[in-house]
């Protein structure tokens, strides 16, 4: 069972967010949403099995890339269609997989090839993928690793 659970604090658009959030990714739900009038005031969610609290807090804080979420995948598809749908309607394109959503919310979209590259006992290939990561915003598996093996 999880026992820490993020909260990401909203200034009053957390229902919108939240439902952004589950069209983005297929297996998300609603735990449970607590209203004040018709407004939610609080709600949890989950997002491929990952536990989130959302408040409606006003516009006293904003996010930062100070703390971002990260997204592990497969396959570039994956890759590419997270990339799409968070960039979506005022996101924003960042350095090496990271990117902020329209809500200002830092993720990083990272497939597990980078991991495996980046690791690879052989330094030169493994500094060949970081500096090729290094200069990409949203990350291309094939090119990174081409750029391990010298090509």
């Amino acid at each position: 069972m999880q026992t820490i659970t993020p909260c990401l604090w909203f200034d009053n658009n957390l229902e919108e967010a939240m439902n952004f959030y589950l069209s983005v990714f297929k297996n998300g739900k609603i735990l449970n949403v607590s209203r004040n009038g018709d407004q939610v005031f609080t709600a949890e969610f989950e997002l491929n099995g990952q536990r989130l609290m959302g408040l409606n807090g006003g516009p006293i804080f904003k996010f930062t890339e100070a703390i971002s979420l990260f997204v592990s995948v497969k396959t570039q598809a994956e890759v590419d269609e997270l990339w799409q749908k968070l960039t979506a309607d005022g996101g924003e394109e960042s350095q090496c997989g990271w990117l902020k959503d329209k809500f200002g919310l830092s993720w990083q979209i990272v497939p597990e090839a980078l991991g495996r590259l980046l690791n690879n006992p052989d330094p030169v290939k493994a500094g060949r993928a970081m500096q090729a990561m290094l200069q990409m915003r949203k990350l291309d598996i094939a090119a990174l690793e081409k750029a391990s093996e010298g090509i």
